[in-house]
């Protein structure tokens, strides 16, 4: 079963991690580790709801992406600001101003806006500052708290995704389980890619299939991208055990903190 979507008034990629099944049939817990887009927009409700779960956030955008949407505070939430990417040519982030040029360069070009995402997915695996980025966020998920530990890019799909990724190989979830909780997040980002995909459209004055394709390309979820991930893993460290232990440098006794922290049993 993938992840579980939450309801709130303002946040429409928020999932719990809790109930997912790990290869030796214990689930994850609970009210612990949950995913989510930007905490710009909350509603009064959204931020008390948020207060009641949280204990910690952690923020994987740039500073240019914090300033121009920066996160509400939530009482009582200690706050991380741990960037995947030192700047913003990275890839798209969904945050209007930054996505414009690229957007106009592949909106007609479906096939380069699949190779720009790919790439981005490559980036994450060998990127000396994204892996230097995702072993800082999994040593703070190692720190027992009493409430939950909620991560976040702008729309949660690319940093928070591969994020996820690594948090559930952690885990001992399987692969198949992995990229089928990877995939859900076309479902739950169905009403903003629509929404995105008109106002993109508009703007550049355009109709065009080919329009469509490169959008959903460049804000959807596609399995081609989190295979790029896995392969360049693959690629580079042989398999994920040594991308874990050799490329993040988690040690085995970090990874068995984190099963008892949030495994069942």
């Amino acid at each position: 079963m993938p992840s579980t979507l939450l309801k709130f008034d303002n946040l429409h990629n928020i999932r719990d991690l809790g109930g997912i099944q790990t290869g030796d049939g214990r689930r994850i817990r609970r009210g612990r580790l949950i995913r989510c887009g930007h905490l710009a927009n909350l509603s009064d409700d959204d931020r008390f709801l948020l207060s009641q779960m949280l204990s910690t956030v952690v923020d994987f955008r740039t500073n240019q992406e914090r300033n121009k949407q920066p996160d509400q505070e939530i009482p009582g939430v200690e706050y991380h600001h741990i960037p995947v990417v030192d700047s913003l040519t990275a890839g798209i982030t969904r945050e209007e101003e930054s996505d414009k040029g690229a957007v106009a360069l592949l909106l007609h070009k479906p096939k380069e806006a699949k190779e720009y995402m790919c790439d981005m997915y490559s980036s994450f695996a060998m990127g000396k500052y994204a892996l230097s980025q995702y072993a800082k966020f999994i040593r703070l998920l190692t720190v027992p708290r009493d409430k939950a530990v909620l991560w976040h890019c702008t729309a949660g799909k690319d940093r928070a995704g591969v994020a996820t990724v690594i948090v559930l190989e952690l885990l001992g979830v399987s692969r198949e389980e992995i990229i089928a909780d990877y995939l859900y997040t076309r479902e739950c980002l169905a009403e903003d890619i629509l929404r995105l995909s008109a106002m993109y459209k508009k703007q550049e004055g355009t109709d065009s299939p080919l329009a469509d394709e490169s959008l959903r390309y460049l804000f959807s979820a596609e399995e081609e991208y989190i295979l790029t991930f896995y392969n360049t893993v693959e690629q580079k460290y042989s398999n994920m055990d040594t991308y874990l232990s050799e490329g993040l440098g988690i040690t085995q006794d970090e990874r068995e903190k984190l099963r008892e922290l949030y495994l069942e049993g």
